[in-house]
């Protein structure tokens, strides 16, 4: 998706060798070991499953369990207010980095970072991202107008140089695997790369809530509670009145790529929007947290009388969609004109909005939906991203 597909730089952790040097400060070292995280205290997370937060005195410690699908380690960070550095001294062998906050200069490298660093009100501490095009916030392209914000190369082939002159304090990594040489150079130069694992929750609520893991490196964490409060807030409200309703739309989802129909899993994110839609999603049955991969004439068999079809992929309209296989004529959906996509919702530079804010707005997502299969309840609701196709 095109929302993973960014890389970002940012920290000259050389500042943090210091550390455990003697300062003429007279206050006292406070020295902590990860025998001491046992007194924690632990920040409440209502929904996300794959980090946590632990604070101990000045410490804040951020413990990412998933940065990607079967990692074989936790990764965990350990951030120290700038004022305490000099007072603090911490075994560097139990953390992957050490971060010194609030960070003023930072790297992000998905579009799906974007909108969390508005929402906190720090999107001015961005100075990188690879390849900008891919950003469609008005906000955040104003600063990349304006050169506040650089293009750093493409995702795999991040501009050491550049990045290295930019000086972040901190790069924000997403990765699918273990393998990622990329970051490895990054960390060769002394900048510390945190993993997001944002995009390994299995509900939608869980996505969002990963505000909370950047607000720590800012120090906005009441910021991000009031955030994230509002948008769970008004997703229980929505599925509370989809609830409502007994009859159940069916609905088909997804598309064909070479000749592969791919739609959600039963047990995916993506899935979980539909049933608090209330719909009767065909595939709600099925096993997996990821996408299902369909030959068309198996999803003909089993969908050729939905009533509703959502995302269908990166078609704008139906004449796209007819050219591409005659076959999606067949769909009812198709007949009767009852299919909504999120791709005609684009950016400046032509990015799908859905793939850089959706994850964080998860509420949008939600009644953009529930408007498509129960228009009656939200009738005064304009959709943002699932609008009725071309």
């Amino acid at each position: 998706m095109q929302s993973f597909k960014s890389f970002y730089c940012l920290f000259i952790i050389l500042c943090t060798l210091s550390f455990s040097c003697k300062t003429e400060k007279k206050e006292p070292k406070q020295e902590f070991s990860p025998i001491q995280k046992i007194a924690n205290t632990n920040v409440s997370l209502a929904h996300a499953k794959k980090f946590a937060i632990e604070k101990t005195g000045d410490i804040t410690v951020i413990t990412v369990f998933s940065p990607w699908p079967d990692a074989d380690k936790n990764f965990t960070y350990a951030l120290i207010p700038r004022e305490k550095a000099a007072s603090i001294t911490l075994n560097r062998d139990a953390y992957d980095a050490i971060i010194l906050t609030p960070v003023e200069r930072i790297v992000v490298t998905s579009t799906t970072h974007i909108p969390t660093l508005e929402m906190l009100g720090v999107e001015d501490k961005l100075v990188g991202f690879p390849d900008t095009d891919y950003i469609s916030s008005e906000k955040t392209r104003a600063l990349i107008d304006t050169k506040k914000v650089k293009d750093i190369g493409q995702n795999d082939q991040i501009n050491m140089e550049l990045l290295i002159d930019l000086q972040p304090e901190l790069v924000i990594g997403f990765s699918i695997n273990n393998s990622n040489p990329t970051y490895k150079k990054i960390e060769d130069v002394h900048i510390p790369v945190v993993y997001n694992g944002d995009w390994t929750e299995g509900t939608p609520l869980g996505r969002a809530e990963w505000v909370k893991f950047f607000a720590p490196f800012f120090q906005k964490e009441a910021k991000a509670k009031e955030v994230f409060a509002l948008i769970e807030h008004n997703y229980l409200e929505a599925k509370k009145l989809a609830l409502k309703i007994n009859k159940k739309p069916t609905v088909l989802a997804g598309a064909m790529y070479k000749d592969i129909w791919y739609l959600p899993a039963g047990e995916s994110f993506q899935a979980q929007y539909l049933k608090d839609a209330n719909a009767n999603y065909i595939w709600t049955d099925s096993d997996g947290t990821g996408s299902l991969s369909l030959s068309i004439e198996s999803v003909l068999d089993k969908a050729a009388n939905a009533d509703i079809w959502i995302g269908p992929g990166r078609f704008k309209t139906y004449d796209d969609l007819e050219k591409a296989s005659k076959t999606y004529a067949e769909f009812a959906p198709f007949q009767h004109k009852k299919i909504f996509s999120a791709a005609n919702t684009v950016g400046k530079t032509g990015g799908t909005m859905y793939y850089e804010l959706a994850p964080t707005r998860p509420d949008i997502v939600l009644k953009d939906i529930i408007k498509a299969i129960h228009p009656a309840i939200l009738p005064d609701y304009e959709p943002f991203f699932f609008k009725p196709l071309l």
